[in-house]
């Protein structure tokens, strides 16, 4: 059995209030075409489908195409959704009848019968696509993002949030165990922060099981074939297993994720074991470029601007693939105008401007550190951080 396993599209997302549905569709296309190349039975995507929980009617748009392509295209694809902490589980679930028609099986919330977990609605069976009806491949315990509510005694402290946790993917696993037979995998999903890992500071919020909650890998026991997760952006193993990972987003969503590669796993599981995780990497349909590799004064950066080539002719209804861009700029003194400058240097040329990072010489800090920092540069974090220090 092939699964594709991939995580935080986040539809809907913007950079610095720049429109990038042209790069989520372009991913989408390249999804499908990898589907159906590799004749893949099962993809799960595990969270944060959205940027936001009221997302706009592109991204709706997107998603919902894209689930009825894949039906299309790929006849007996299974599909498994969970949400993340971005995600609205209520918008996320309410067209669960309608995509269960599309053997699509979407999981927004812990699901509670009588005030107990219902942890049967969170197993779900995968098929192999040749597989003739009935023969079950895999179990896959779909566990959403867990929110404080989610957890026993409604909000736990801190220092119960991962025994919480703990006991509903050991109730969900426990049930998924009960249906298993010899010859099926057991797989998991998660939205989640497990310790250790890697983080994208600028686009992941922290959540419960974040960096103040960190779950131990020991969570997800060692008899799970497999274990799909979300949240971190940064592809990776966790503790060293080799079928316990994130997939990482598949597109940047903040200039500082353009260094690392952004991919898709296509797992193959034979015999009810994981036999073969492998990274696929997504291509990049926009670049990310800064401009010059270290601030310089703002001469040479607009000389430098002046030497781009110029934009590439488009049709009536293409969408626009110039190259994100930053510019970096060392300021002497008290200048000002430099914006305008610098939008002048780039008119016409194949490049869209994003942010503009100054540098005051003498002082040390980036205007950024000072009042002319754009909101949407800023966390709360460091709002407080901020405040905390003055």
């Amino acid at each position: 059995m092939r699964i594709v396993h991939t995580a935080d599209w986040h539809l809907g997302h913007t950079l610095y209030d720049r429109d990038r549905e042209a790069e989520h569709r372009a991913f989408l296309d390249w999804l499908l075409d990898l589907l159906e190349k590799e004749s893949v039975d099962a993809l799960l995507v595990c969270g944060d489908v959205f940027e936001g929980a009221n997302p706009p009617a592109s991204a709706l748009a997107c998603w919902y195409g894209f689930l009825a392509d894949a039906s299309r295209r790929c006849r007996g694809l299974q599909v498994v959704v969970v949400a993340g902490n971005h995600d609205s589980p209520a918008r996320l679930e309410a067209p669960a009848p309608v995509l269960a028609a599309l053997s699509v099986n979407v999981v927004g919330f812990l699901p509670r019968a009588e005030g107990e977990v219902d942890v049967e609605r969170l197993v779900v069976p995968l098929r192999e696509r040749s597989s003739g009806p009935g023969e079950v491949a895999a179990w896959v315990a779909a566990v959403p993002f867990l929110r404080l509510g989610d957890l026993p005694g409604g909000e736990a402290p801190p220092a119960g949030v991962v025994d919480g946790v703990r006991g509903i993917y050991a109730s969900a696993l426990d049930a998924a165990r009960a249906k298993r037979k010899d010859g099926q995998a057991l797989v998991a999903t998660g939205h989640c922060y497990v310790e250790g890992m890697r983080l994208s500071d600028e686009s992941e919020r922290k959540v419960l099981g974040g960096n103040q909650h960190p779950l131990p890998v020991d969570v997800f026991p060692a008899d799970v074939d497999y274990v799909a997760l979300g949240h971190l952006h940064f592809p990776q193993q966790v503790g060293g297993r080799g079928n316990v990972r994130y997939s990482g987003a598949p597109l940047p969503l903040s200039l500082d994720e353009d260094v690392y590669p952004h991919q898709v796993c296509l797992v193959e599981l034979q015999g009810g074991r994981c036999k073969d995780v492998k990274g696929i990497r997504v291509p990049r349909s926009v670049p990310i470029l800064r401009l010059p590799d270290e601030p310089a004064p703002l001469g040479e950066v607009l000389a430098l601007l002046e030497e781009l080539p110029p934009a590439p002719p488009r049709e009536a209804g293409e969408p626009d693939r110039r190259p994100w861009l930053e510019v970096r700029v060392r300021l002497e003194g008290s200048e000002f105008g430099y914006q305008g400058e610098i939008a002048e240097a780039l008119e016409g040329k194949d490049a869209r401007l994003v942010k503009i990072t100054p540098l005051r010489t003498g002082s040390g800090e980036t205007l950024a550190d000072g009042s002319e920092r754009s909101l949407s540069d800023l966390t709360p974090e460091k709002v407080f951080r901020k405040l905390w220090e003055r």
